[in-house]
């Protein structure tokens, strides 16, 4: 299943500083958790820190043997919220995870921060 990890505890750069009231990550996360109500193939959840800072509002999009997708300079807006979801569904509907461009949603173009390859599965256990 495809999950979208959100960092619950990103600033975005111009509040950073002050951070006072709630951190723009967790109004991220309410954002995208009700965007994706409907989605069955996507879970939803936060993290206390993606280390991406410079890039906050961050998120990342993975699922096992899959591509994993790191993205960042996010707004707590719907508009985002709704492009992060569809962007996961395409990443839940590929074998690889790679969504072709043509498919990208307007809301996370110029928004890719990295792109991890799946992690090889682990050798046998030597006894």
């Amino acid at each position: 299943m495809t999950t979208i990890t959100v960092c619950t505890t990103c600033w975005q750069p111009e509040l950073r500083e002050a951070k006072e009231g709630t951190p723009c990550g967790e109004s991220l996360l309410a954002a995208v958790a009700s965007a994706a109500e409907a989605a069955e193939e996507i879970t939803v959840r936060g993290t206390a820190c993606l280390m991406g800072c410079e890039h906050g509002c961050n998120i990342a999009i993975s699922d096992d043997g899959k591509l994993t997708y790191v993205l960042g300079r996010f707004t707590p807006e719907v508009d985002a919220a709704e492009g992060i979801v569809a962007y996961a569904r395409g990443h839940a509907a590929s074998a690889s995870g790679a969504v072709p461009f043509r498919e990208w949603p307007q809301a996370v173009k110029g928004h890719f921060v990295a792109r991890v390859p799946p992690l090889a599965p682990l050798p046998p256990k030597l006894d």
